[in-house]
């Protein structure tokens, strides 16, 4: 079972509450499904950040802070990554680190940084997420190749292909 939010933490979701533009009721506060629910709606209002950063560094539910964090990445700047991730306890830190991870590739293929070849030798490693990404991101047609070849699912490697064919 899952801690009762502390006093800190309610207050930090009070603020977060009114910075979102929201109106939960304090009580709702102590089902992770409304934290959570306001969580993403802090996503989506910048200004908000530092206030959700404070919260779910404090939130008791591991697996929530996770998906908090996990989602947040992609929203902020690749120099703060490493900071939302060291806020997660060790226990479920694992996927967040991955997914930082991750979009750095999806940042270094949109660079045209990652050779076909290095691509070639990284693929196995890589999540189905950052293979069906990979083809969105990728700046070098010899990248979508090897996607094209090597792509862990029938759809993945049908992205690249797509990808590949020329503007109609």
């Amino acid at each position: 079972m899952v801690a009762e939010p502390s006093p800190a933490l309610v207050e930090l979701l009070r603020q977060l509450d009114r910075a979102a533009g929201r109106t939960e009721t304090e009580a709702s506060f102590a089902d992770g499904h409304h934290r959570w629910s306001l969580y993403r709606a802090a996503m989506d209002t910048p200004g908000a950040l530092p206030l959700l950063f404070e919260a779910v560094s404090l939130e008791p539910d591991g697996p929530l802070a996770s998906g908090v964090v996990g989602d947040v990445l992609g929203r902020v700047p690749a120099d703060e990554r490493d900071r939302w991730v060291r806020i997660l306890d060790p226990s479920v830190r694992a996927f967040s680190e991955r997914r930082a991870r991750e979009l750095g590739v999806l940042e270094s293929l949109r660079q045209g940084a990652v050779p076909a070849d290095s691509v070639d030798d990284l693929i196995d490693g890589w999540s189905d997420w950052l293979q069906l990404r990979a083809v969105q991101a990728a700046a070098d047609t010899a990248v979508l190749h090897v996607v094209s070849r090597k792509g862990r699912t029938k759809r993945i490697r049908q992205a690249a292909v797509e990808a590949l064919r020329p503007p109609k």
